[in-house]
């Protein structure tokens, strides 16, 4: 079975991400989407936090997997036998990082490619920094985020 993995942080993960994940299921049969512990970007929310807000938003979606992670990514690629990575670009400067890391992780992982998806123009936007940069100044992010997401924001305003 052909799988693939959508990794980041997603702190947190937007209607962009959301709808990368939702064109990447229609095409393969298991998408995992891998939930970037990274302590040193000193996320909003908790690992455990970011994993269950991207499970609510998914839960529609049956061929999909949520997982954190800590370890490399190249690691969690071979134990799960994932064949491709999957990753958004929405710009130019996107594409030369992400090109960076698909070289990477195509040596890490004895030749796993990347597929670059780029965003649908409703959400080429939206990134998570920017969310939170609108949500710290306490603007309203209710368009540009899951349900769950937006929920969850709102209550620590509270």
């Amino acid at each position: 079975m052909t799988s693939v993995i959508y990794p980041g942080t997603f702190d947190p993960i937007t209607n962009g991400h959301l709808d990368i994940i939702a064109r990447s299921a229609v095409i393969f049969p298991k998408v995992f989407v891998a939930v970037a512990n990274s302590p040193s970007k000193k996320p909003l929310f908790s690992l455990e936090e970011r994993i269950e807000l991207v499970r609510q938003a998914v839960a529609h979606l049956p061929n999909v997997e949520v997982f954190g992670f800590s370890d490399l990514l190249a690691n969690e690629i071979k134990a799960k036998k994932i064949t491709a990575i999957i990753r958004g670009v929405r710009t130019t400067t996107d594409f030369e990082y992400e090109l960076q890391l698909a070289a990477l992780n195509r040596l890490l992982t004895d030749g796993v490619d990347s597929l670059f998806f780029p965003p649908t123009e409703k959400w080429a936007f939206v990134s998570s920094t920017i969310v939170r940069e609108i949500y710290l100044h306490h603007g309203d992010v209710k368009e540009l985020v899951p349900e769950a997401v937006y929920l969850a924001l709102k209550a620590r305003c509270e």
